[in-house]
């Protein structure tokens, strides 16, 4: 800006000088030729007067080197020349000041020598007898003026520019000083020009709205990093060269990387065909995805392309974990295999042995004995569609009623209705502990309780004993059911809670189990929002406790 003002100043300053110096060099050539010819005129009229009266012998008698007398004769023969032989020169009819003066008395002319650095002056006055009497004289042209002007117009030239650049330099410095001291920050607080008002108040209202602009986009960036970063879906955002912009710590954490990763290349942080397969579909679909292992876990990865105007602008990736639907979807299968399963070898007994005795092929002797199995085989089916039902109930999340439930009023429960099944183990039954009251569903506690003293009894060792321990804290009950049975090796442990999974197939076929007990027992506890856990060895018993909150 100084630069501008500078040359500004200058370029205005030598202009005008040169203006100037045209102007005065024009109004002073004007002005003395105009005295130059009125002296003309005054010095032929008076020669002029003194020719009619002296006649020739006047001019002959005057003698000058700056003035030209031409004595013309009314045909235009040259009577008189002070500065030329009248026998040579040719006739003056038509000059144009001649002719002037001959039509209207006086006349007058300039006319431009050959160097155009000289013209000369003509004045022509007609005489009382006709004849014309004429006077000239050299006069300088402005060219010729100027060209002898152009040192000292030089010398004033460029004294005129040394001082229009310092006298510019510090203009412009004081000029740009107080702008380069302007704190655009606080616009309104600058004490300086008027001029520059209604500028400060723009910049003021400007820095006003891109303030509320800045609080608003951190608004919102707060806003979509809270959502982010609560997130258990992983979320990338990349641009168009595939750089990431944003990452929540779920994709932080999946791709095992750190924040430092803004701005580095996403095939450096996840480098697997597949990702790099999808990126590229996605990049000329605008939509890719597909299912990955990672870290132990199942992943859905859906990529979309973000576009704007037909401009494509970046990358979305959304990471969902869906190992519990891909559990889901297999106990699925494996559970409608196993309740084929199970309920297919039942139903082919009793079929089989009501063909029997229908066909008359079983003795009247051993009829009771098929009646008994086809009883013993329909009331396992019982149980088992029994069982199903209440994990479907637990699965679909049935509302059922609350109520102040008694553990240990149900242990007693549960004591009573096994007591035959204890006896024919020849298996002790105790049941010790506080009264352990929380608010539950009775029915599922049942199930919990009754299930787990039945495996007790059923896996246990004759002359064994099964003890029930109930504790009650002021933030919790733990119900406690150990055995002295056959136990469960450690590999087991995270499976018996599994739906039809037993440990030993054969035994549980002999006890008569339906392999769904410990897993409506851990739905029932989960239902409570309790804790089970279990601590168990193989031929040394089994110990299961289960917390409830209060």
């Amino acid at each position: 800006m100084t630069s501008k003002i500078f040359k500004s100043i200058l370029s205005v300053a030598v202009a005008v000088l040169v203006a100037s110096l045209i102007i005065i060099t024009g109004v002073l050539y004007q002005y003395f030729s105009n005295v130059q010819e009125a002296r003309l005129k005054d010095e032929l009229n008076l020669v002029a007067s003194a020719t009619e009266q002296l006649g020739g012998s006047y001019l002959e008698g005057l003698k000058s080197s700056r003035y030209r007398l031409t004595w013309v004769d009314s045909d235009g023969t040259v009577i008189y020349d002070s500065h030329a032989d009248v026998a040579v020169m040719e006739n003056h009819a038509d000059r144009e000041e001649i002719q002037e003066a001959l039509v209207s008395g006086t006349g007058s002319s300039i006319r431009q020598s050959s160097t155009l650095m000289q013209q000369t002056i003509y004045e022509a006055v007609r005489l009382k007898d006709g004849s014309v009497l004429r006077i000239s004289v050299g006069h300088a042209t402005a060219l010729f003026l100027v060209r002898g002007m152009l040192q000292p117009i030089g010398i004033v030239l460029i004294i005129a520019i040394i001082l229009s650049a310092w006298l510019a330099h510090r203009m412009a410095k004081r000029v740009v000083e107080p702008l380069n001291g302007l704190n655009l920050e606080e616009p309104l607080e600058n004490d300086v020009y008027d001029e520059l008002s209604p500028l400060l108040h723009r910049i003021h209202a400007q820095h006003l709205q891109i303030k509320r602009q800045m609080r608003m986009l951190q608004h919102k960036q707060d806003e979509f990093n809270q959502i982010t970063d609560n997130m258990k879906e992983a979320l990338v955002l990349l641009d168009n060269a595939g750089r990431i912009i944003s990452i929540n710590p779920a994709a932080r954490t999946l791709f095992n990387t750190g924040v430092d990763c803004i701005g580095e290349d996403f095939l450096n942080s996840e480098r697997k065909k597949d990702m790099r397969m999808a990126l590229k579909e996605a990049e000329e679909c605008g939509h890719a995805n597909f299912r990955m292992k990672k870290n132990g876990k199942e992943y859905q990865f859906d990529l979309s392309r973000i576009d704007s105007e037909g401009i494509t602008h970046g990358m979305v990736i959304l990471a969902f974990d869906i190992t519990e639907q891909v559990n889901a979807e297999r106990n699925r299968r494996e559970f409608t295999a196993n309740v084929s399963h199970e309920l297919k070898t039942p139903l082919q007994s009793i079929i089989g042995s009501a063909e029997l005795m229908e066909n008359g092929i079983v003795r009247p002797e051993d009829v009771p004995q098929f009646v008994k199995r086809i009883h013993k085989d329909a009331s396992g089916l019982v149980t088992l569609i029994d069982d199903i039902i209440r994990l479907s109930e637990l699965d679909e999340g049935m509302e059922m009623l609350y109520e102040d439930v008694s553990l240990r009023s149900l242990a007693e429960e549960v004591r009573e209705t096994l007591t035959d099944a204890a006896e024919h183990k020849n298996v002790s039954l105790e049941i010790n502990g506080d009264t352990g009251t929380i608010k539950g569903v009775r029915r599922l506690l049942y199930e919990v309780i009754y299930n787990l003293c039945d495996n007790a009894i059923k896996y246990n060792n004759p002359g064994g004993r099964v003890k029930v321990l109930i504790e009650q804290k002021p933030e919790s009950v733990t119900l406690c059911v150990e055995d002295t049975g056959i136990g469960i090796s450690p590999e087991h442990h995270d499976k018996v809670f599994e739906r039809f999974y037993r440990v030993d197939k054969s035994h549980s076929k002999q006890s008569g189990g339906t392999g769904l007990g410990l897993s409506i027992v851990k739905h029932a506890v989960q239902y409570h929002y309790g804790k089970i856990t279990m601590e168990s060895e193989r031929n040394k018993g089994t110990k299961i406790s289960v917390v409830f909150d209060v």
